[in-house]
């Protein structure tokens, strides 16, 4: 399975921060639009990525929450039609969270750097150091770290929780499922129109 060494933190600085991406980078900027759309989903975490009308991503992936960098394993899915799977998904399954957010890509060698503007919260940092084939979780936070200490940041920066559980907690919806629920248990999204020939 795929892992990632991730870390990420709060932005105090954005462009003090970004002249570093542009220093070190071999790759960027690329701004991606994006929403993030969480279902239930046991011990793992579900979410379907939004990046346009005809491209999204299922992914599946598994994180501790802690505020160090940590390792995520994931699969990912890519659909060509990604509002038709959000349909199919919403009416199966219960909605806990939405984040829509602004992304700005940097490549750093094998570690894409993140400068996220997500609604409702702010402006963030994330770090996902991508591990090679035999390459160590170890040698992976190695890399996180040098990045860190690169762009100032320090532990006390860094944010254990996802995006969505920040969001929930500021919208006192922690632990329901208000995302996918309105008052009579019916589903806040509506079947959409065929879309024409």
């Amino acid at each position: 399975m795929p892992s990632n060494i991730e870390i990420k933190a709060s932005l105090k600085d954005r462009a003090a921060a970004e002249a570093v991406a542009i220093r070190l980078s071999n790759a960027g900027p690329e701004i991606i639009h994006q929403e993030d759309i969480f279902f239930r989903s046991g011990v793992a975490r579900l979410k379907l990525r939004i990046l346009s009308a005809d491209r999204g991503e299922l992914i599946r992936y598994q994180r501790s929450d802690v505020a160090d960098a940590r390792c995520s394993r994931y699969e990912i899915a890519h659909t060509s039609d990604p509002h038709v799977l959000k349909e199919i998904l919403t009416q199966t399954v219960d909605v806990t969270g939405v984040v829509k957010m602004t992304r700005t890509l940097y490549l750093i060698g094998q570690t894409r750097v993140h400068f996220d503007e997500v609604e409702g919260l702010g402006t963030f940092l994330e770090l996902e150091v991508v591990l090679r084939q035999r390459q160590s979780e170890a040698q992976g936070k190695a890399i996180a770290e040098n990045l860190m200490a690169e762009f100032g940041v320090k532990k006390q920066d860094l944010i254990p929780k996802a995006y969505v559980d920040l969001l929930n907690s500021t919208n006192g919806v922690q632990g329901r499922t208000a995302a996918s629920k309105t008052r009579g248990g019916q589903g806040v999204f509506r079947r959409s129109r065929p879309r024409d020939c």
